[in-house]
Order: C-alpha cells, then structure tokens, then sequence
C-alpha cells in the first residue's frame, strides 16, 4: 500500500502492472487502495468480457477508449481522482499494449493494471510495454506480514527496531507464531481463515481449494500434452524438496526423463507466479548472474502452506513443537527461507555447488561487491560444518546461518533468527 501511495505521488508516474499468483490478493489491493485513496474507482475486469476486449482491438485513440469505459463503468473518468483498474488483462492483449499509449498521450489518468496468469501472457507473445509502465510484485504474506495480521504488532515493531536484545526476549511467541506460519502459510484467505476459525483444519481446506483452482488454469490454457508435463512437474516438486539434494532431477518425474522435454512445463509454472526458480552457481563471485548454471536449479512453490498441503503434512508435526522444522529434512525451513528473501529483502537468491564440492550452500546472495553465503538450519542443536568449509576457502566478508538460536555475531559468521530473515 505504501508504495501505492508514493506511486500515486510521483509526478513522472507511469501505468502500473502488479504481477502475482491467483489468490494472492491483487484485486483485493487495486481496489483497497481504490477506494482510500480515490473518489472515484473505474474497475473493469477482462474476464468473459468480450465488448471491452473488443474496444481496444479497433486502435488507440485514448479518447475512445474513456469513452467506453465511461459507459462500462456508468459515470464520468475524471483524470485528478479517478483509479482505472483493468484486472485480468491477460485475456486482452491490445488493453495490455495500450499502457504505452496512456504512458505517452495521456500520462495524466492513473491505470493499475493485473492479470493471475499475466506473466504466461507476456511469455507466449503479448508485446510488453518496456519502459513506459513500472512494475510491482505482489506475493503471499511474509512472516512479518503475517505477525501483523494476527495482531502482533509488537513483534512486528521489534523486528523492524532491529534491537536483538528485545526482540531475543521475545523468542518464544516468535517460534509460536512461526510454527502456526509454516503451517498455515501466507495466502491471505488461508490466514484470514486461521485468524477468524483458530482452526488449523479449515486453513488446510483453503489451501486444498487454492490448489485444485491452480490445476483447474493448467487446463484452460495449455494444450493436453503440456497439461500432463505440468502436472508431472508441479506434482514431483514436494518430493524433489525432500531430498538430501535438493537440485531438481528430472529423472525423479519419470524414469528417463530429460531437461529438453519439462523445460516448457517448469517455465509455465514459473511465469505462473506459482514456482519460483532458483539458480546454481558454480563460482561465488560476482555478479551471481554470470554464473549461474541454466541447467542445474531448484524449485519452490510460492508458498509455504501449500507445499505442506501438498506434501499433506500432518497436523502433529505443529503440537509435537520442534518436528515441525525438521520434517523433509529441512525442506520446509528452506522454502521458508527462499519465500522471506523473495519477499522481504532486497536480495535475489542463488546457490553455490559444484560438482566436486562436499560445500553446497543452501543460498547465495550479493551485497554490494560480496557473494554472501546462506546456511538453512532448522534446529537449536547445530553445526554448520558446510559454512564453515566455505568460509575456509573463500573467505567470503559476511557468512550467514539462519537457525531457531538467538542472534549472534562470530568472527566467521552472523546467525540470525529464522523468524528474523527481514533484516537480512
């Protein structure tokens, strides 16, 4: 919301396209901010929308286009406090393509555009407006997010103080809270569910729900063949996590599988919003990007809750207090990890591994002129014997562990909290 606001502020303002998975609630946002912000909302959505689609396929006279959405939307767009909102505008290529227009003609009407499956659109061939909109990402809640959700506005605050003498203090509601968090996970209906219920059981029923909503827009828009590779892809992915490497192995998906065969199936997923791809790199120098290998990654769901709905993580693991971090070796506390980086740093993750190496680190980032390496731990009884052999050969400026221990600094390296990774 705030940086709506300042979007709303900016005098060199542009169109605005928020990019996100289904349900993680950017038309809930569009019109929120809509309506604090705005005297008047122009919401028009493109799906089963044919006349509106219609309207933009005839050419981009921005005059005709007000006109018509004018009519649509039954009273006058006034440019000083009118929001145009043009959701799903995936299913209407030519309304996408005329941010360029509004962007160049008529910079003054403020448009916020969205679309679930927007980034598949962009993919397959719709013309994106480079330069002339800016562009914002939306994902489920982060833990912070979700702390403030439930009411914890003072945990909120401490970790945002970044003061780890109070916020240590407090390490106990911290692992409460994120035990319900990796459990319940951030799709905002899932968590509204758990705050108004207390009911474990009914997040579970949202996220199943979520899920089979997800698999129901892999039919709607792909062909049959794809539509088994992208099922077999997004199936396998709880079990790719589950190993002691968590590299993805095509030969996990089916016997003799190759990379040529699922790459348009992995890249659906990722230009979904509903997979996140993570990078190897086989040098820890920078930038990261000039060495990251394109055929050695890991992939995540978007999120957390989802993963343990679809690896039907038991209930018990929540009441049976720390199992809950080590169940799938690590692999919840790593999708976790990856989720808050994405979300709540600045940070573009990696990881480090070559195929000689004994040292594979969970997680590489750059900070400045630094590759700084991540450990995942999803205990308090620890060694980090990885790091430690990382550190000894690279040397690197700053090593990181996250782990359930309190904050503190060594000579070698920095833990931090895992319910603490927004101060990355």
């Amino acid at each position: 919301m705030e940086k709506l606001i300042a979007w709303k502020n900016n005098k060199e303002r542009k169109p605005l396209v928020i990019m996100g998975a289904r349900q993680v609630g950017k038309t809930w946002l569009m019109k929120e901010f809509g309506k604090r912000y705005y005297k008047k909302v122009a919401y028009i959505s493109f799906y089963n929308n044919s006349s509106m689609s219609r309207v933009f396929e005839q050419d981009y006279d921005i005059n005709r286009i007000i006109a018509a959405i004018n009519i649509e939307v039954g009273f006058t767009v006034t440019k000083e406090d009118t929001l145009i909102i043009f959701d799903e505008i995936q299913n209407a290529p030519k309304a996408f393509e005329s941010l360029k227009y509004f962007n160049e003609s008529a910079p003054e009407y403020q448009i916020i555009v969205a679309g679930s499956l927007l980034g598949v659109a962009l993919h397959e061939g719709i013309s994106y407006p480079v330069g002339k909109v800016t562009t914002l990402s939306l994902y489920p809640l982060n833990f912070r997010e979700y702390l403030g959700a439930v009411g914890e506005d003072g945990l909120v605050d401490a970790l945002n103080s970044k003061d780890y003498g109070l916020i240590d203090s407090f390490s106990d509601k911290y692992i409460y809270h994120l035990r319900n968090y990796m459990y319940v996970g951030g799709m905002p209906e899932a968590v509204k569910v758990f705050l108004k219920k207390s009911d474990y059981y009914a997040a579970r029923d949202i996220q199943n729900e979520i899920i089979l909503q997800y698999k129901g827009d892999f039919g709607k828009h792909i062909s049959e063949n794809e539509l088994a590779r992208i099922n077999m892809v997004w199936e396998s992915i709880p079990m790719q996590l589950a190993k002691e490497n968590k590299k993805f192995f095509f030969g996990k998906i089916k016997k003799g599988a190759r990379s040529a065969e699922f790459e348009k199936a992995i890249q659906w997923l990722v230009d979904s919003g509903l997979v996140y791809r993570v990078y190897k790199v086989n040098e820890p120098h920078v930038p990261l990007s000039a060495y990251k290998e394109l055929s050695f990654f890991k992939l995540f769901f978007v999120d957390i809750g989802l993963l343990g709905a679809m690896s039907e993580l038991d209930l018990h693991s929540i009441i049976d207090g720390n199992r809950l971090f080590v169940e799938f070796k690590g692999a919840l506390t790593e999708q976790y990890v990856l989720q808050q980086i994405i979300s709540d740093t600045e940070y573009s993750p990696y990881y480090y591994g070559t195929d000689s190496s004994t040292f594979e680190q969970d997680f590489l980032i750059q900070k400045g002129m630094d590759a700084v390496p991540i450990e995942v731990k999803a205990e308090t009884n620890i060694r980090s014997q990885s790091l430690r052999a990382f550190y000894d050969k690279f040397h690197p400026a700053i090593s990181i562990r996250f782990s359930l221990l309190n904050y503190k600094e060594q000579e070698w390296m920095t833990n931090i909290p895992l319910y603490a990774i927004c101060n990355l």
